[in-house]
């Protein structure tokens, strides 16, 4: 396993997050509040990533794929572990302005 897929990156990871995204999924943003109002993708909920197990149960209840993003892909990637320990499917969506265009080729 290589470094990129130890974070959730990855061909084959980012193509089924992009199905994951086509189906609906959940986009979570775990950049701090005062990050988040700075500029963040459409439609995604701000949960710090120092708060997010609080939130699994939540998303867990939603039934979704849940896709984390933050500024580089360093936290979302710890909140994308955290959540598929909790067993919820999850994917690391990496930086915000990223996923931003990932999304708007969708």
């Amino acid at each position: 396993m290589g470094l990129l897929e130890l974070f959730g990156f990855g061909k084959k990871r980012k193509a089924q997050m992009i199905e994951a995204i086509k189906k609906g999924a959940v986009i979570v943003d775990v950049r701090s509040p005062a990050e988040y109002m700075g500029g963040h993708v459409d439609g995604a909920k701000n949960y710090p990533l120092d708060s997010i197990d609080k939130r699994f149960a939540e998303l867990k209840a939603t039934g979704k794929p849940v896709v984390f993003c933050c500024a580089s892909g360093m936290r979302s990637g710890m909140a994308t572990n955290q959540a598929k320990s909790a067993g919820i499917e999850a994917y690391n969506g990496g930086g915000w302005m990223s996923l931003n265009g990932v999304m708007q080729q969708i």
